[in-house]
């Protein structure tokens, strides 16, 4: 070990700014590893990127990844999506949550680093972002109050699936009153009597830096659009028809904004291939 990995500054660095257990950010990334490339894409990502392009970073403090069988990609919806076009596409899915308040030093050295694995050829290009982006922390919904998990556990909790929806408001400035909407009236109503959901959280986009990864597209609706997860506690293929059906309906009515997708997906098992070949 060299002296600069030895510096007093990393010391420095902890005692000052904001740390608190909470976080404030996320990355949200779906990705459609390209055909016939979908072990190598698994293995490199489980193997090298999950770790080095992102668990191994100051502030990033908890990860999930989750995958889309074909079976569950055929459940997705609308048809017609300005999130995924298809609308099946995207079938693997990782969540970070990220300190709040270190966003900024976050991306920082996000961009530093993904910069040196593709220079040392430790980035697999065989794959299509199809949606990704950093996320600011708006709210949670829980169903049970106070009891159970609190969102800052929801990435390490064994929770047996996730729906990702992606919301876009009718205007910029109507995205504050889709906001409120779902946080008092919607997703409260959504989760009583008895839901698999036990929260839902809500995000809105952050653009990604100019010198970002070329290969990683610039976000959309960055003042329109919202993200929500909705962590199940059953596989979300025995609920999908009573609980998942209909929100974009929902959103509809309240003439409020429209929803872009409805994807949902099952945790992968680390270390393994399961899932592979049930994606095609």
């Amino acid at each position: 070990m060299t002296d600069d990995t030895r510096s007093e500054s990393y010391a420095g660095l902890a005692a000052v700014g904001p740390y608190e257990p909470r976080f404030g950010h996320a990355l949200i990334t779906m990705v459609e590893p390209h055909p016939g490339h979908e072990y190598a894409y698994n293995r490199w990502y489980e193997d090298d990127h999950f770790i080095a392009g992102a668990m191994a970073m100051p502030w990033l403090y908890a990860e999930r990844r989750w995958v889309a069988t074909r079976e569950l990609q055929q459940l997705r919806y609308p048809e017609k999506s300005a999130v995924a076009q298809p609308v099946t596409a995207g079938c693997y899915l990782t969540v970070y949550w990220i300190t709040v308040g270190r966003y900024a030093d976050h991306m920082k050295w996000t961009v530093r680093i993904n910069k040196r694995l593709n220079r040392e050829a430790r980035v697999h290009h065989a794959r299509t972002h199809v949606f990704t982006a950093f996320q600011d922390h708006t709210t949670t919904v829980y169903r049970d109050g106070a009891a159970g998990p609190r969102d800052i556990h929801a990435l390490d909790h064994p929770y047996a699936g996730l729906v990702v929806q992606v919301v876009d408001a009718e205007s910029a400035g109507q995205r504050a009153e889709l906001l409120e909407w779902l946080r008092a009236r919607h997703l409260p109503k959504r989760l009583a009597g008895g839901s698999p959901v036990a929260m839902v959280t809500v995000f809105m986009p952050t653009p990604l830096p100019l010198d970002r990864m070329s290969y990683v597209k610039q976000v959309e609706g960055t003042d329109t659009r919202l993200a929500l997860l909705w962590f199940l506690q059953r596989d979300p293929r025995e609920v999908w028809e009573e609980h998942f059906t209909g929100p974009d309906e929902a959103v509809a009515a309240a003439h409020l904004g429209r929803v872009e997708v409805v994807a949902p997906f099952i945790p992968t098992i680390p270390g393994t291939d399961t899932y592979v070949d049930q994606l095609r």
